[in-house]
């Protein structure tokens, strides 16, 4: 399928491995212009030359924590104009949330709320001005099904998710949409590190937490990063105006309900 998005200029955030990485890949086959971003330079900077590897479209990286003012104005700076704006951060830690500090709540929704809207902040309305326009939140399938032990994540992603849903119908007759996917497990570095989080807490061997949360899924399996950016993709491209505001979950069957 050809996505329309030849010569289109993206930001991409939390790029330099994971989901992140493969959306942008995904949109750089697609012949768009990424700006990939992450906190550590020697990890962004060798995502970005896998990416200038296959030829293409141009590629900047820019190492900065997008949780920060000057974070986000970096980003900004390098591409002022996005036509889309992948918006991801890793999850906050576990813990019991009787144990929380407010400290540990602002560092949660500045980095998995608080950023994500500043960014569509600044580039919502050149979208629109320009008649194009697609924001995808990469969030967690807590949001549909939260999470025993991370609380600080059910409750950041949640906030942004209702904030999202409420503009979106402001912009979408612009051809500007919001959407977020909610990803189940998929086989990433952080789901390893999942894995080992569990089994210490439990006493456990990290093999055993893999195979119980294997169980619990559905399709058999764990989540692809490549198939996660192609529904990035797809969702960012000139055949989807026509959906925003919505919450597209990616986690192989685990979330019984039917809406």
């Amino acid at each position: 399928m050809d996505l329309g998005l030849q010569g289109k200029r993206a930001i991409v955030c939390g790029a330099s491995r994971g989901l992140g990485f493969a959306t942008a890949a995904e949109l750089h086959r697609a012949g768009v212009a990424v700006t990939v971003v992450a906190r550590h330079a020697d990890t962004i900077a060798a995502a970005a030359e896998r990416l200038r590897s296959g030829g293409g479209a141009e590629v900047t990286a820019v190492a900065a924590d997008v949780a920060t003012a000057q974070g986000r104005a970096a980003v900004l700076a390098a591409q002022p104009a996005p036509d889309i704006l992948i918006n991801n951060a890793g999850g906050p830690p576990s813990g019991d949330w009787r144990q929380l500090q407010l400290s540990d709540w602002q560092q949660a929704l500045e980095a998995n709320m608080l950023s994500a809207i500043a960014l569509m902040q600044a580039t919502l309305d050149g979208m629109a001005e320009r008649g194009f326009g697609r924001v995808v939140n990469i969030t967690s399938g807590s949001v549909k099904m939260p999470m025993v032990g991370l609380d600080l994540s059910n409750g950041a992603r949640a906030g942004l998710t209702g904030f999202c849903r409420g503009i979106a119908n402001h912009y979408v007759a612009r051809n500007v949409t919001i959407n977020n996917i909610l990803p189940g497990l998929h086989e990433t570095e952080r789901l390893d590190s999942l894995f080992a989080a569990q089994a210490e807490a439990r006493g456990v061997d990290a093999e055993q937490v893999r195979a119980a949360m294997l169980a619990a899924v559905p399709a058999g399996r764990f989540g692809t990063a490549q198939e996660f950016g192609a529904a990035a993709a797809f969702l960012c491209s000139a055949n989807s105006g026509f959906i925003t505001g919505q919450n597209l979950l990616l986690d192989g069957g685990v979330f019984p309900g039917a809406l």
